[in-house]
């Protein structure tokens, strides 16, 4: 069976072109995490969300969030099919016919895929283009700065991660540390 990640590496290798974009896995904005997010050169941002399940399909649709600053409590997709949303596009990437096309909102683009266990290749299939939920660039509704920094943070942590995997590491917890010298 195909796993999350070996279907994102597919699709990233096959349909990203790093030269041209930022590509990011698992991010974290607004409200939510992408599980992929395309961000090109002038700044159109693209989330793609990947389902594999019906089940897990619908429940996208019941997620609720609170806005941190405002404390407005929404549904993920009011959100994103009314433009409130920092991403110019939305798409579900699923599995080949398991969700019929009229489920999925309008407004959503849909990549389906195939995945040939013999071959273990895996094929992706355009089947509707999302639409364009705004045109403001994504750097005009979120820091730059910050979100390269905090890129940065992420990918030194991740760096950290694996190398613990291989080997023995301990490492202190900064941040515990940093909250108890706040509180003195």
């Amino acid at each position: 069976m195909l796993k999350i990640e070996e279907l994102v590496h597919n699709f990233i290798n096959l349909n990203c072109d790093f030269d041209k974009e930022i590509v990011l896995t698992n991010f974290f904005h607004s409200d939510w995490e992408a599980d992929i997010l395309l961000i090109n050169n002038e700044g159109f941002s693209h989330e793609i969300e990947i389902k594999l399940s019906k089940s897990d399909f619908k429940n996208d649709f019941k997620k609720k969030y609170t806005n941190q600053k405002s404390g407005e409590k929404f549904l993920k997709h009011d959100k994103i099919g009314c433009g409130d949303y920092i991403c110019n596009s939305f798409s579900f990437l699923l599995p080949m016919g398991m969700i019929d096309h009229q489920d999925v909102p309008k407004h959503c683009g849909i990549i389906e895929f195939y995945h040939d266990e013999d071959n273990w290749e895996t094929t992706f299939y355009k089947i509707r283009e999302p639409k364009v939920i705004h045109q403001d660039s994504y750097w005009k509704l979120c820091d730059k700065d910050y979100f390269l920094r905090n890129m940065a943070r992420n990918l030194l942590i991740k760096k950290f991660e694996l190398k613990g995997k291989k080997e023995e590491l301990i490492f202190k917890n900064y941040f515990e540390i940093n909250s108890k010298k706040s509180s003195i």
